[in-house]
Order: structure tokens, then sequence, then C-alpha cells
């Protein structure tokens, strides 16, 4: 049976809740909001009034992870906290820098590049989890969606490094100094993708995904020189299967036909970034075959 992945045009808080809510899972106990904070100066990130209401309504708690590139403010903590404020995260809802506290180590069971994944230490004190991602283009991986946020995302500021490096190293500072092929880059990703999934099933965590369309740029929230959008938004996905919910907003890109797709199609084509749908589903994570429905 194929995969549902529901959709919408309307990118609106109740929106995002009646779509949520299509997906007839419930949230329970100690719910983790996997959102981007946006790198300071950044543009398209998830803004706090769009996402507010479905956060409460989960009494969710914001989570996030430090980064590890160059030209960053939140790099720890602290500082990482401040962005999360200036950008209104922090006056509807807790924000957890997980890593902040340390990290651990959870196991890669499929793959060829990743021994180990790591991961943000409080990543095991949530119960359940939404995986709420922005979709937009991006400098390493081509694009970003739920498959990033779940990977990159959920990785230690460490953990970043080692998907970085394609497993060569932990250290932030090497990392960008290792040479390593793209496309093994991109099944890092996936396989780190994959071992969150392990865990939180191993440990009966269940977790929801959506994908927001909006404000898409040819490169990420994580870029302090992040530009305007090159296209007009596409709206909302959701759906329980992380792989079909970024098939199906990539599957969106290729169907739009404005100034600005094809610039979009050569980021993300350059990187390799569609093989990272193709790579998760050999390993187990989900299909790229799917049902579109619309609400």
């Amino acid at each position: 049976m194929k995969p549902i992945v529901y959709f919408t045009k309307e990118i609106t808080p109740e929106k995002l809740i009646e779509i949520y809510e299509k997906l007839g899972v419930e949230l329970t106990g100690k719910v983790g909001v996997k959102v981007s904070t946006g790198e300071d100066g950044a543009k398209g990130y998830l803004k706090a009034d769009l996402i507010e209401p479905l956060v409460k309504k989960l009494n969710g708690t914001i989570i996030e992870c430090n980064t590890a590139y160059p030209l960053t403010k939140r790099d720890n903590k602290e500082d990482h906290l401040k962005v999360a404020e200036k950008h209104g995260f922090t006056k509807f809802a807790d924000v957890d820098i997980m890593d902040g506290e340390g990290e651990f180590e959870i196991p890669i069971n499929k793959g060829k590049h990743l021994k180990f994944d790591l991961i943000g230490k409080n990543f095991e004190n949530y119960d359940s989890v939404l995986n709420l991602a922005h979709g937009k283009g991006h400098i390493a991986g081509g694009y970003g969606a739920n498959l990033k946020n779940q990977s990159i995302g959920i990785a230690s500021r460490n953990g970043k490094a080692y998907i970085h490096s394609c497993g060569k190293t932990t250290d932030p500072e090497e990392c960008w100094t290792v040479e390593f092929e793209q496309i093994d880059f991109i099944e890092s990703m996936a396989e780190a993708a994959t071992a969150v999934s392990d865990y939180l099933k191993a440990n009966n965590k269940p977790i929801v995904y959506i994908t927001v369309a909006n404000a898409i740029s040819l490169d990420c929230d994580c870029d302090c020189y992040q530009g305007d959008p090159v296209i007009n938004d596409i709206g909302i996905f959701a759906s329980l299967d992380p792989v079909a919910n970024d098939q199906a907003f990539l599957d969106a890109i290729w169907k739009t036909n404005e100034a600005g797709t094809e610039e979009l199609k050569e980021r993300i084509d350059s990187r390799h970034g569609r093989h990272i749908t193709e790579y998760a589903e050999s390993l187990g994570l989900g299909s790229t075959d799917y049902e579109l429905i619309e609400i």
C-alpha cells in the first residue's frame, strides 16, 4: 500500500493544524517539535506566527541542536537561544538546544558511510516528535526538507561534522577540510535520518512529518546571507513517511514552470540532491511511490 501524502496549497496556521490532524496520529507525552530556528540574518525560516498555534496545541517544545559551520551565531547553547528569542520562538514555547547538555550515540543499522550517529543528548527526553521542516534549496545538500531536518537537524554539533565528512571526523573544525564525494554526503544524511527513525521505533516513540514549502530560496535557513525566494510558495505536505513527503516536495518543484525553477533544479541536481530519497528508500526508511491527497 502506498503511503499517503496530504497536501494543501494554503499556508496558514489553521491549515497547518488541519493537515497535522489528517495524519491521524496523536502526539502525546513530552512532544518535541524539530524546527530550524534559522541563522541570524536568514529570511526563510518558518515564522513564529505560522507555527505557534500547532506547537501550542501539542504543548510542544521546540528542539534544535547547535551548528557546525562557520559564520554562525548558533554553535553554542547560549547564543543559539538568543537567536531563537530574536526569531520569536521563545515567546510561545520552550526551546531546547538538545546538545547543549551533551550528545549520545545511536547505531547505524544499514549503510556504507557512517558507523554511528551522534544526536543531541536531550532528544532521549521526548516521547513523540513532529518533524516540522521548511522546504527550500540548500548549498550543500541541494535542498532541505524532512530528511535533512531529521539527519543534520537532530545531530549534535559533532554529529553534524561526522555526517558532513561522511564518517571521517567528528571535529567541527576538521570536517570542512576533509575530502569526500558529494554523493557520499547525500547518502550519509540518509543513513543518519534512518538511524533516528530506527531509534524512535525501537523506543516506541511516534514521529510525523510536515514540510512547509514557502519562501523557497536557493540557500538554506542556516545561511546568514540567504537570498529571496526564487519560486512562488507551493504549500504544505504531511505524511507518516519522510521519504514520501520529501519526494512529494521534489515532484512539486519539478512540476513548476516559473522563472526561478531551472535555477532551483540546477542547485538540487548539481548536489545530487534527489538521490537522498532513492537511497533512503533502499535503506528501508520509506517509499518514493506515494498517493497525494489534496485537502
